[in-house]
């Protein structure tokens, strides 16, 4: 956190859309509130390139529609080289993203839940938790010195649902809503695709999580077993 009490959040995707989907409502709320987003993404997600474009093509579109995301949010996004579907769970990764997480100084990680239908989502939790430890330690010795960045918090997503429990509701504000309304717009397959009704769908989930949390709209998040304790001097 700055001296201004701000914090930097970094959520990481398998995919880009992913974490702009599942917590761009909050991410919109907080950067209105002058926190500074860093969106991640593992791989561009260019698999699901529409019948009209190459994979080659969507790619370098979605590399535009994640900049342009975090743009309007006044952050910045970040898009590894690896291929769609090909992320492995693997060291060169884990410490990839450490690198960056030392660089960036994030203050909280927000990623996928562990269980989910897609591989690249369940390699990208594992890759975001070694990272963190590889990250905090200062004995793995690398360009940058030690950072510990809070969480990670486990995003709600309708392709991660097995075992998740909602257990932190972060409020979304009106506003962050409508920036993030329009926001989510520019990625394309959000609104156009034909298989699930992305943008509909998180709309509504907002709302859902909202009513649960006595809020107008809200984003839910998992967290570890082991996180999952109150401490307190009594009842």
């Amino acid at each position: 956190m700055d001296d201004s009490g701000k914090k930097t959040i970094m959520a990481i995707g398998g995919h880009i859309g992913d974490m702009e989907l599942t917590t761009g409502g909050v991410l919109a709320t907080l950067a209105l509130q002058g926190h500074k987003i860093v969106t991640v993404a593992m791989t561009a997600g260019e698999k699901g390139n529409p019948a009209h474009q190459t994979i080659a093509d969507y790619r370098g579109q979605k590399i535009r529609e994640a900049q342009g995301f975090a743009e309007m949010l006044g952050g910045s996004a970040v898009v590894f080289d690896t291929p769609d579907g090909e992320l492995l769970d693997s060291e060169d990764n884990k410490f990839a993203l450490a690198d960056l997480i030392r660089g960036v100084k994030p203050n909280v990680l927000l990623t996928h839940w562990k269980n989910s239908m897609h591989k690249d989502h369940e390699a990208t939790h594992r890759i975001v938790r070694d990272a963190q430890f590889y990250a905090a330690l200062p004995g793995f010795v690398r360009a940058l010195p030690a950072h510990f960045a809070a969480g990670p918090w486990y995003a709600e997503n309708w392709e991660d649902p097995i075992g998740f429990r909602p257990y932190r509701y972060v409020k979304v504000s009106e506003e962050g809503f409508a920036l993030w309304e329009r926001a989510i717009s520019l990625h394309w397959f959000t609104v156009h695709s034909t298989s699930f009704a992305y943008k509909d769908y998180y709309t509504h989930l907002m709302h859902v999580r909202g009513i649960e949390a006595r809020k107008t709209m809200a984003q839910a998040f998992d967290c570890d077993e082991l996180a999952r304790k109150v401490i307190a001097e009594g009842f």
